[in-house]
């Protein structure tokens, strides 16, 4: 019977090895082992605790699903870590069970951890930070519409999140709720289909604050975008707080609805731009914090040095040392984390090149590669060449001297003047941030 559990769970295993791939498996998957199955649940041994938690908040329900297909009847699973870690639990449980993840709290769709105290404020997102608190202590006053912009994984969902938990904890009974855009296009579709739209309104309409994610998804929704305008304008007329996010300005979001667009900028537009290294560290530690791992600072500053892309990154490979350093118990240190990591930091190396830079710049800007490498100065060449300069700079490890010769046999000084150039224009100008962050994504896809 036990071979037979054994085959079927390394079965289930290669099936979620496709599902999320191959370093997230061996990370997560691939230590665990299944003890024994009964009628209705499938028990299996990890390393420790936070493996627990991790795949409870992660993997649990896509794990349920294929154990269940492998297996063909429906499973739940039982986490147990290791005997040590059982009896200590037993003094506050009388048994291991299976692990429940975190829910949203009530039916806002909010989370626990996304409040302001756990925000981690630096120069990129300061002012995002500040509207967002601001427009928490006075909903539906000061900035309504808030829209709130940036890349993946920079920190927008948490501000929102944030702002309505402030409100709940000063108003109980203030009726808050977070939804993706692309989960309302959901109800909306089930409302039509069910002839539900009158409670589909009156559910949105009287709201005290609508949290709306991810509003890029409502391009091309002709419909959807009907909604939203009329919900919108009733939510507003009431005064009540509309807070947007996106990954680009309501102007860049393509087949938005010009009234919409207008509508999404009445009120304030704040974006946030990608962490810069002290907020990167920051940022571990407030998560080491959390969490109650013990990291040595070196460990921190070499993630942050080397993870620069977006924040849940960044968290993810600091997560991913630590299980690594549990799994095999051994010690945390700069050169361990370095070995962990060594398969994303070299595919990133390896990926992202200058060369790779100046194709997308130019054809972002349509323009042709070799006149970033000339020395023309004409205005529609300038900008361009100085970007793909500065990104040169942050995203890849080549020196100022590489960069200048790559860029037509530039010296180190125009390099470093370009680089300064734009840092002061992202810092001041809403369309030169837009674009770079834009163009950063581009690279980051390859």
């Amino acid at each position: 019977m036990n071979q037979q559990i054994q085959a079927l769970w390394a079965q289930s295993q290669d099936r979620i090895k496709e599902r999320i791939g191959s370093q997230s498996f061996d990370t997560w998957i691939k230590p665990l082992t299944a003890m024994t199955v009964g009628e209705d649940s499938l028990t299996l041994k990890v390393p420790n605790h936070f493996f627990v938690e991790w795949l409870g908040q992660h993997y649990l329900n896509m794990m349920k699903e294929v154990v269940s297909d492998i297996f063909h009847k429906p499973l739940s699973i039982v986490l147990v870590p290791p005997v040590g870690e059982i009896q200590a639990a037993a003094r506050q449980k009388p048994e291991p069970t299976e692990f429940v993840p975190a829910q949203p709290t009530s039916e806002s769709g909010l989370r626990e951890r996304y409040i302001f105290d756990t925000f981690v404020i630096g120069k990129s997102n300061e002012f995002a930070y500040a509207t967002a608190f601001a427009t928490a202590q006075d909903p539906g006053k000061l900035y309504n519409p808030l829209f709130i912009y940036g890349g993946v994984g920079l920190g927008k969902t948490h501000l929102m999140q944030a702002i309505g938990h402030f409100t709940k904890r000063k108003r109980p009974k203030a009726r808050v709720l977070y939804i993706p855009a692309e989960n309302l296009m959901n109800e909306l579709v089930y409302a039509i289909q069910n002839r539900k739209m009158l409670e589909f309104k009156n559910r949105y309409r009287s709201l005290d604050i609508l949290l709306l994610d991810d509003v890029q998804f409502l391009s091309e929704k002709s419909g959807l975008q009907e909604e939203i305008f009329h919900t919108f304008n009733s939510l507003y007329d009431a005064r009540k707080q509309i807070v947007l996010t996106s990954d680009r300005p309501p102007k860049d979001i393509s087949h938005l609805e010009e009234r919409l667009v207008s509508r999404f900028q009445s009120g304030l537009v704040a974006d946030i731009q990608a962490p810069d290294l002290e907020t990167r560290a920051a940022i571990l530690k407030k998560k080491a914090e959390l969490d109650g791992l013990s990291i040595p600072n070196d460990v921190i500053y070499f993630i942050a040095a080397s993870v620069k892309s977006n924040i849940r990154e960044l968290e993810g490979s600091l997560i991913r040392v630590v299980a690594f350093s549990s799994v095999s118990d051994q010690e945390l240190t700069v050169d361990f984390a370095r070995e962990v990591l060594k398969n994303i930091i070299s595919q990133k190396s390896r990926l992202i090149s200058i060369e790779l830079i100046q194709k997308i710049v130019a054809n972002y800007y349509s323009i042709p590669e070799e006149a970033l490498k000339s020395k023309r100065r004409i205005k529609k060449l300038v900008l361009p060449r100085q970007l793909a300069m500065y990104l040169s700079r942050e995203l890849t490890s080549a020196s100022l001297n590489d960069i200048g010769n790559r860029f037509g046999g530039k010296d180190h000084t125009t390099v470093l003047h370009a680089i300064s150039k734009i840092k002061k224009m992202i810092a001041s100008d809403n369309e030169i941030t837009s674009q770079a962050d834009r163009i950063t994504e581009l690279i980051n896809g390859g």
